[in-house]
């Protein structure tokens, strides 16, 4: 047979693709459209919604001053990730609230402008539902211990004005020394995300104008010897058995009234000041360095009207000052810090806040890598320079606040080293802090978190995957079963497959 009588349908021959069938391209579209529907179901299920915030407002009445702080916060319930943060804060022009003990209506109109300022920053749909604190610390407390009448007159004409605002007012109240303290270590620690994620804590250093609190764990106190110094929180499933204490009288304002107290015990007509700088000469009222309850008892009965500061700048003296107003000569307990009062030692990190930072700030002494040596050498070089010599080279600094840093430095010094009993070692663990992530460190925040229990005593449960791990897993595991059913049909290809033919 010749080749060319051979003629073959080269058409015929071809085999007929199984994925070619009707049937089969219907199962494939099928499938595909499973799999896109389910991933698509997946990812708008997850899909974080558009972010609702919630706010609220501290007012910490300080000694010195009165400042407001807007925080901001998710508004899910349960929303585990968001945090608190502040937003927005507004100084308060004039002094503390207890300034205005003789006209207290003075009080209230102080806070106005910054009222108003929050007013505006916060949404308007968010105001009624907005809570409004108003804390008040040792300023007022020392107020208190002299008249409480008065005392009560400025919290009610606070009260009067914050309640004119279209926000959810809580109340005025008077913190204690312990709660200031507890607060503060809770603020630091929080935003650190020290509490959340079970880590050590950090503990708690804060410097006001009329007192000083410090707050710590110590694996050595369980509360049994000074009770009135323990608290205790259980945060995220955690336990936290916590030492805190306030000294009254002796944030750097107070304590620096005692300690020319004490140089003006005989009611001389002048003193020379260590703690001032060479050069320095101001008249000053005896009233008014001893119209305050923590040297009140102290005047001298026949002193003169005014009396004249000078300033002589000397570190190492102007430190021999400051030590006589702490009492370290009687301790009941195993050990204590100054004045009788318990401490158990001092350890881990500590955020050091308030007038700690801007203080020490100011002598760029912040850096606490800085041997103790080498901090109290250039504080004694600050003390020894000329009183005209600082005034020209910071211009732009309020003297009160100029003529007072050497004072309030060697201050800051002779209380952790010699009050609080931080070594040279522990002293290398402060950090001296104005913010943490955008947030003022102090109580304020951590006032808030307690009074919206926006810090739940156990851990929040927590879905076991990620939302991206979810959906990965869900959309591998839609093609892997498309896989297994489209083998599963493989019997029936054998079908849909014609035998082929040869012409």
């Amino acid at each position: 047979m010749e080749a060319n009588d051979i003629e073959i349908d080269t058409g015929k021959m071809k085999e007929k693709n199984p994925w070619h069938t009707p049937v089969t391209i219907i199962i494939t579209v099928i499938g595909v459209i499973a799999i896109v529907a389910l991933v698509t179901v997946a990812v708008l299920q997850n899909k974080p919604l558009p972010q609702k915030y919630k706010y609220g407002i501290v007012l910490d009445a300080g000694s010195s001053h009165t400042a407001l702080y807007i925080y901001e916060w998710p508004a899910e319930k349960d929303n585990n990730t968001g945090r608190a943060q502040q937003k927005h804060s507004c100084k308060v022009k004039g002094p503390g609230i207890s300034s205005y003990a003789s006209d207290p209506q003075k009080a209230g109109e102080s806070l106005t402008a910054c009222m108003q300022d929050a007013v505006a920053w916060v949404p308007s749909k968010r105001h009624q539902e907005t809570p409004l604190y108003l804390g008040a610390t040792a300023g007022m407390r020392l107020l208190n211990m002299e008249d409480s009448v008065a005392s009560d007159k400025v919290f009610q004409a606070v009260s009067n004005t914050l309640q004119k605002f279209p926000f959810n007012y809580q109340g005025a109240r008077l913190l204690s020394g312990p709660e200031e303290g507890a607060f503060g270590w809770i603020t630091v620690n929080y935003l650190e995300d020290r509490l959340k994620q079970g880590l050590r804590t950090t503990g708690a250093l804060d410097l006001g104008g009329a007192s000083t609190q410090i707050s710590f764990v110590s694996d050595n106190f369980d509360g049994s010897e000074s009770p009135q110094n323990f608290m205790t929180f259980r945060l995220y499933g955690n336990d936290y058995n916590l030492y805190t204490h306030s000294f009254l009288c002796y944030g750097k304002d107070q304590a620096l009234r005692m300690t020319l107290a004490h140089q003006t015990q005989s009611g001389p007509a002048s003193i020379s000041d260590p703690c001032f700088l060479s050069g320095y000469s101001e008249t000053k009222n005896y009233s008014m360095l001893y119209n305050s309850p923590c040297v009140s008892d102290r005047k001298p009965s026949l002193a003169p009207v005014t009396f004249t500061h000078n300033g002589r700048g000397n570190f190492q003296q102007c430190q021999e000052a400051v030590l006589r107003v702490f009492n370290f000569t009687s301790c009941k307990y195993s050990q204590c810090s100054f004045n009788g009062v318990y401490q158990p030692q001092v350890e881990g990190p500590f955020g050091a806040f308030s007038a700690y930072y801007f203080v020490m700030n100011f002598l760029n002494l912040t850096d606490t890598s800085m041997p103790l040596a080498q901090v109290e050498e250039k504080l004694a070089r600050f003390c020894s320079t000329p009183w005209q010599q600082i005034k020209e080279q910071y211009k732009g600094v309020n003297l009160k606040y100029l003529a007072e840093y050497c004072f309030s430095g060697t201050y800051i010094v002779t209380l952790l080293t010699k009050g609080y009993n931080f070594t040279s070692e522990a002293y290398s663990k402060i950090k001296y802090i104005k913010k943490i992530k955008g947030s003022d460190a102090g109580w304020t925040l951590g006032y808030m978190l307690n009074l919206t229990n926006m810090i739940p005593a156990e851990a929040p449960d927590s879905p076991p995957l990620p939302q991206a791990g979810y959906i990965s897993i869900v959309t591998l595991m839609a093609i892997l079963l498309f896989i297994l059913f489209i083998i599963s049909l493989r019997p029936l290809w054998h079908r849909c497959i014609r035998p082929t033919h040869i012409i």
